[in-house]
């Protein structure tokens, strides 16, 4: 998703990332994302949304390669003092499972998938598909783009 945002936003699509972490642990960790982070502490979007947690969510073998995968890198990361490690306490702990909405700016919600274990979520080239068949307004086109 960071690396294609150009795309995404210039499909109409602002992206929100809602996490279930304080504000606090937050901004630690998102001062270079090109898109807005929501603390949702208290997990009330989470709840509105019905998004869940469950056991399966890491212990699901469809999620070991992708977490194993995101281990190396930032363990790589971490190293080369490019990103903060994570948190031994996770707020709200790491059974969330994540679920992905696109929403009209009248604040329908158009697409949702709840995801089944912790990489269960839209690939990039899914949410441009989506978002091709609805009436989303066009974003600006980034530079160099014709």
């Amino acid at each position: 998703m960071v690396r294609r945002h150009a795309e995404i936003a210039q499909a109409g699509i602002r992206e929100i990332v809602v996490f279930h972490s304080p504000a606090e642990e937050l901004r630690k960790h998102v001062t270079d994302l090109p898109f807005a982070v929501i603390a949702d502490p208290a997990k009330r979007l989470y709840a509105e949304f019905g998004v869940e947690s469950s056991r399966r969510a890491l212990l699901s073998p469809r999620a070991w390669a992708p977490t194993a995968r995101a281990i190396l890198r930032s363990t790589w990361t971490i190293l080369r003092g490019r990103e903060r490690p994570p948190s031994r306490r996770v707020h709200g702990g790491r059974l969330g499972l994540p679920a992905d909405f696109l929403i009209a700016p009248d604040g329908r919600v158009l697409a949702a998938k709840y995801g089944e274990h912790a990489y269960d979520q839209w690939s990039v080239d899914h949410l441009l598909e989506l978002a091709s068949h609805t009436s989303l307004p066009s974003g600006p086109r980034p530079e160099g783009a014709s």
